[in-house]
């Protein structure tokens, strides 16, 4: 099974700022696309932001202009900046990776998920 990290989730006033992480700690040298999605309690699981192997990033309209996705090649981490959070941005956040290239063992790397990590917004 192929281990996906997610991290930096918490509990955090309206209007505060989180940090998530996503790595793949044993696939360092592959390239993937990195998807966040969310699950809001009672919710299905919905699509939060992107960001391609290139560098190419999209987000849901939803989080457009307060959160950011970006990736540390040298660290092998891929970061969601998540700014003026908001009650309803309240609920699991998973890493999915997808569309590998490399070693043929970078394949394991198609639909991957973390466990999730819990972000909780008070108002």
């Amino acid at each position: 099974r192929v281990e996906v990290v997610e991290s930096g989730g918490g509990s955090v006033e309206a209007g505060g700022s989180l940090r998530l992480s996503c790595e793949v700690p044993e696939y360092t040298e592959c390239r993937f696309d990195t998807y966040w999605y969310r699950q809001p309690p009672g919710k299905e699981r919905e699509f939060v932001s992107t960001i391609d192997s290139d560098g190419s990033a999209a987000y849901a309209d939803s989080v457009k202009g307060r959160f950011t996705i970006s990736q540390d090649a040298a660290k092998h981490t891929v970061y969601l900046q998540m700014n003026n959070l908001q009650p309803e941005d309240t609920a699991m956040y998973y890493c999915k990776t997808d569309r590998p290239q490399g070693d043929r063992r970078c394949g394991v790397l198609y639909g991957a998920w973390g466990q999730g990590t819990q972000v909780t917004v008070s108002s």
